[in-house]
């Protein structure tokens, strides 16, 4: 009866030195970075949504003729607004359509700001060049924060499909996470005129 309880308190400690050592806290912490990196980028969106209603107001005041590039812009910030993705479910998919409604975002401010060449006023205006700045710093930490988010996605990608953690990674429901992309027809430079 001893020597049953010794194999068995034997084999349970076997079993949690095993499960310790398989990955699962390697995996868990890993999961948590992705979900704290993917809450930034969205963050560095929401800094982006943030800032438009104010160029728009600003932009507004000196171009009443392009209503409709800003009707466009105040939509798209709408529709980007609207699409969220939830941390547990970062698929390749998701991504995808979160970063399609971002990119027409992102279309429509470069059409309103190339719309601005044609005010001089305006882009001598201070409040327009803060703005415009502004959104410039936000695009580039959009760009920072999704890096990392894809170098934590690529970390974590790695662990949960290496062996023996794939192993583990399946029976404890880690799957691969969806990572950000190049937008279409971004490898072409845009073509800057005056």
């Amino acid at each position: 009866m001893k020597m049953k309880r010794f194999l068995v308190a034997l084999c349970g400690l076997f079993a949690l030195v095993s499960l310790n050592s398989c990955g699962y806290n390697t995996m868990v912490s890993q999961d948590e970075n992705v979900k704290g990196k993917w809450a930034q980028v969205e963050n560095a969106y929401q800094r982006r949504a943030d800032l438009v209603p104010n160029l728009v107001n600003t932009v507004k005041g000196a171009a009443k003729h392009e209503e409709s590039t800003l009707t466009a812009v105040v939509e798209a910030r709408a529709k980007a607004t609207s699409v969220t993705i939830n941390a547990d479910d970062l698929s390749e998919e998701n991504i995808a359509k979160f970063q399609k409604v971002q990119d027409q975002f992102s279309g429509s401010l470069s059409r309103l700001l190339a719309s601005v060449e044609a005010y001089p006023d305006l882009k001598a205006n201070q409040n327009f060049l803060e703005l415009q700045a502004q959104l410039e710093g936000t695009e580039n930490r959009i760009s920072t924060e999704r890096r990392s988010y894809n170098e934590a996605v690529q970390q974590f990608n790695t662990t949960v499909r290496s062996f023996p953690n794939n192993l583990m990674a399946g029976m404890f429901g880690f799957k691969a996470k969806g990572t950000f992309t190049a937008a279409p027809g971004s490898d072409k430079a845009p073509t800057v005129s005056f």
